[in-house]
């Protein structure tokens, strides 16, 4: 069973404008690096011989989970969201904790970034979650939030940044989406329905859209966590069949089990699809690998064990 993902797979254009925001600005360490050809990676995701240039696994200092893994291409195609609507269906935004979100807003814009909203958010949800949030537009088509949870102590950077926390999808059916990740071992953590002006001018949504958004993750760990988003009186575009290498932007998400074939003969029931390759040794681990795709569409990898070969 798994209750969160470790690493992201984010497909970039160039490393420059990832080392200038993820370790210059957040404070992640590279924790592995592979330049050149993987052929296990190549072979995971049915990619030819050479596909593959370069590869970072991106850690934020002293944390297992919430990890990204950039690739670049030796071609690469068009971004996940190039186009997309807020509202589109896709994996859509890394939320990234911070500690002081006005003062990391000033010092951002300072640097001459801007974000999608003139001003951060100011929510309480329902069950009583007090939380800040502003969008960031960032490099390859990716939509980074910055989050702060009032009240909330975490072992930040000296930057003032912590990981990854959710990885926000938005999907057709939440029900079944979080039938998903339960059956894998994701426990519930929170349930809201959102709705409202600010809601609206915080994510850019038609008047009267709402908002049903669910986190799912390991409760002692903030990092690593899925938020499963469905939009009430929208009609997003399927973009999952682009979420695909080579193309730039997040991919899927990889995670640890003891037992990679057992959930290759015995998958979520309402998994996509479900299948089980022995791709060898990679960055990301060795394999073999249960690949699953969520009911929306979305590319989960179980391998067997967690470290490099």
């Amino acid at each position: 069973m798994v209750n969160h993902w470790h690493s992201v797979s984010i497909g970039v254009a160039s490393f420059d404008a990832v080392s200038a925001l993820w370790i210059d600005r957040f404070g992640f360490d590279v924790e592995r690096e592979h330049a050149g050809d993987d052929a296990s990676l190549a072979r995971l995701w049915a990619l030819p011989s050479g596909s593959i240039d370069h590869q970072w696994w991106l850690t934020c200092p002293g944390q297992s989970a919430g990890r990204l893994h950039i690739v670049q291409f030796s071609t690469h195609a068009g971004a996940v969201r190039d186009g997309a609507q807020s509202f589109d269906l896709c994996p859509k935004n890394l939320d990234v904790y911070v500690d002081d979100i006005a003062r990391r807003v000033d010092e951002l814009r300072a640097a001459g970034l801007r974000f999608r909203n003139d001003a951060f958010s100011d929510v309480v949800a329902p069950d009583g979650t007090h939380f800040r949030e502003i969008h960031l537009p960032a490099h390859d088509g990716l939509n980074v939030v910055l989050l702060e949870v009032v009240g909330k102590s975490l072992p930040f950077t000296r930057q003032g940044y912590l990981g990854v926390g959710p990885l926000v999808t938005t999907v057709p059916d939440a029900d079944a989406e979080r039938a998903f990740y339960r059956e894998l071992g994701f426990e519930p953590l929170a349930h809201n329905v959102l709705a409202g002006a600010e809601i609206e001018r915080m994510i850019g949504l038609p008047a009267g859209a709402t908002l049903d958004v669910s986190m799912l993750g390991e409760p002692a760990n903030p990092l690593g966590e899925m938020e499963i988003i469905r939009y009430g009186g929208t009609n997003g575009a399927d973009l999952y069949p682009r979420a695909r290498a080579p193309a730039r932007g997040i991919l899927e998400i990889h995670a640890y089990v003891d037992d990679p074939s057992a959930l290759a003969a015995d998958p979520p029931t309402n998994a996509q699809t479900s299948e089980h390759i022995d791709v060898g040794a990679s960055l990301l681990g060795r394999g073999p690998v249960c690949r699953l795709r969520t009911p929306a569409g979305f590319a989960v990898n179980l391998w067997r064990f967690s470290g490099a070969a």
